[in-house]
């Protein structure tokens, strides 16, 4: 799914240039304008969150080409557990973070949830604190289940190989950032919000008793309680319209002469007063 919204996307600016110099292609990218006008806004409204869906999209096709025991090693080395936290904890946290788990498993599924939701609690919350919302459910979530492993180990609930396993993903910070935005959700959308918490979140510590699934809901919690502490020093904000900032396109071949409309690509319009009989001619041969 992921490589077929690549190859539509590069498909699309392929169509814009072929539309620079052939009409139907440049009909074609005038009707979509709107749609993709809308996207765009969307995306720069989010820019912590695109640009990480970019960053893990991209590891995550380097384990799909990669050899498997490559990537084994690679996601043991920064993981999250015991042996690298207790080495390098700083480090641990940051690369385990860049990594889709199970080999990229289900990279569809976090794509859609980070564009939508997260995003849109980004554009609620502004970067700034949708980014400390996302530390405190990566990096609290990580340490809150690394001491449930420390204590499985002491007391020989756990084998001694759960010291060296392998914990990595962008899933602590999904959780987090899903958390905060039913924070703010209303109505029937809350409703949603928090039948997808406790059927993706709460469930599976009850029915799959995993200790990545108890994380997820140390990630959620912690999340749910920093996006609530920030709330309390200042309110959801208003999504700032970037409509106005974006270039508008460029109108359809075939448009009666004339300056381009407010807003579009081209040369501005001449201020100076029009030559004798152009502004006449222009009304007579207007629609």
């Amino acid at each position: 799914m992921v490589v077929a919204f690549i190859l539509v996307v590069a498909g699309w600016y392929a169509l814009r240039a072929l539309g620079l110099a052939w009409g139907p292609a440049r009909r074609i990218v005038a009707a979509c304008e709107p749609w993709t006008h809308r996207a765009h806004t969307w995306a720069l409204s989010a820019p912590a969150t695109f640009t990480y869906v970019a960053v893990f999209t991209a590891s995550t096709l380097v384990q799909f080409s990669a050899p498997p025991k490559l990537i084994d090693l690679l996601t043991t080395l920064q993981s999250t557990n015991l042996r690298n936290l207790h080495r390098a904890p700083l480090r641990a946290l940051l690369d385990s973070a860049l990594w889709v788990a199970d080999k990229g498993e289900g990279l569809a599924m976090y794509v859609v949830l980070f564009v939508t939701v997260v995003a849109w609690a980004e554009r609620r919350y502004g970067t700034p604190r949708i980014l400390l919302v996302w530390l405190s459910g990566h990096v609290l979530g990580s340490l809150l289940t690394a001491l449930v492993e420390t204590h499985a180990l002491e007391n020989g609930r756990a084998p001694a190989r759960l010291a060296i396993t392998t914990d990595v993903g962008v899933s602590y910070i999904m959780v987090a950032g899903c958390a905060a935005a039913v924070l703010l959700m209303r109505g029937r959308w809350l409703l949603f919000g928090i039948a997808g918490l406790l059927f993706g979140v709460v469930g599976p510590v009850f029915w799959n008793h995993s200790l990545w699934d108890l994380g997820h809901l140390f990630a959620t919690t912690c999340g749910l309680a920093a996006a609530w502490a920030l709330l309390q020093i200042a309110p959801a904000r208003t999504p700032p319209d970037l409509r106005p900032c974006l270039p508008r396109p460029a109108p359809l071949w075939g448009r009666p002469p004339g300056p381009p409309l407010p807003g579009t690509l081209g040369t501005a319009a001449p201020t100076g007063p029009a030559p004798d009989g152009e502004g006449q001619e222009m009304r007579d041969d207007g629609p």
